[in-house]
């Protein structure tokens, strides 16, 4: 596959279409591998923390999810032309899993979440077997990995928040042995209805950091990552 390289850091150029072909491919080779979502912010933690940059260049597939991603690759002439954000992919092997009678486990979140999160994707997508949930809220990793493995799933989802989610995942798949594994951020909370997303226009714009940045003004300074971002790409161009 295809992959882009910013600041050091590797994004496959990747479409939703694409992204459900290759995660397809992923389980029925039944060999461990797991994604990554790529935005600036994630870009410019790893500038300044080597470690996290080998996990994310790491991963199996590294999905564009940040708009500054496809600001980035339009301005190097690259292949990325859209986003992929990762409730959308989610959402989308849900429904994929549903059809091809994937299984299914939620982990992560706070108390009661995951299972709510569970009811309503079983209800939205027919068919759907989401095998079992468990929340975020554990010491011991070993008793939750022995206790995901019973149910054998082919898909987990671990809603941890970035990147400890990622680093979850390096730790215990080999352990776990599912065939695809996910970090989704706050991707449960949204599809319960605890977090608003933007309305669908201002997603399809690329706007959505826009809508949160109204919702939550705190967010200023995390959100002037994008202009820096873009200025350290066109620096490196240069070079």
């Amino acid at each position: 596959m295809k992959k882009e390289n910013y600041l050091g850091v590797d994004v496959c150029a990747i479409d939703m279409e694409k992204a459900l072909s290759e995660i397809d491919v992923i389980i029925k080779n039944r060999k461990p591998s797991f994604l990554v979502a790529i935005n600036p912010e994630k870009i410019m933690k790893a500038q300044k923390d080597e470690k996290l940059k080998e996990l994310i260049n790491s991963a199996d597939l590294q999905i564009p999810d940040g708009i500054g991603i496809v600001y980035a690759s339009k301005f190097k002439k690259g292949d990325i032309k859209k986003r992929v954000t990762g409730i959308d992919l989610m959402q989308n092997i849900c429904d994929m899993s549903a059809k091809k009678g994937y299984k299914v486990f939620l982990l992560g979140a706070k108390p009661g979440v995951a299972e709510e999160a569970s009811k309503i994707l079983m209800e939205r997508y027919a068919g759907l077997n989401i095998v079992g949930t468990r929340d975020g809220y554990f010491k011991e990793d070993e008793e939750v990995v022995n206790y995901i493995k019973t149910f054998s799933p082919d898909i987990l989802f671990i809603a941890m928040g970035s990147p400890k989610q990622e680093y979850w995942i390096k730790k215990n798949m080999d352990a776990l042995n599912i065939p695809f594994l996910m970090g989704v951020g706050g991707s449960y909370d949204v599809i319960c209805g605890n977090i608003k997303r933007a309305p669908k226009w201002m997603c399809s714009m690329g706007l959505e950091w826009l809508y949160r940045l109204i919702k939550e003004p705190w967010r200023i300074k995390r959100m002037s990552v994008l202009p820096k971002f873009l200025a350290k790409v066109a620096l490196e161009r240069g070079k």
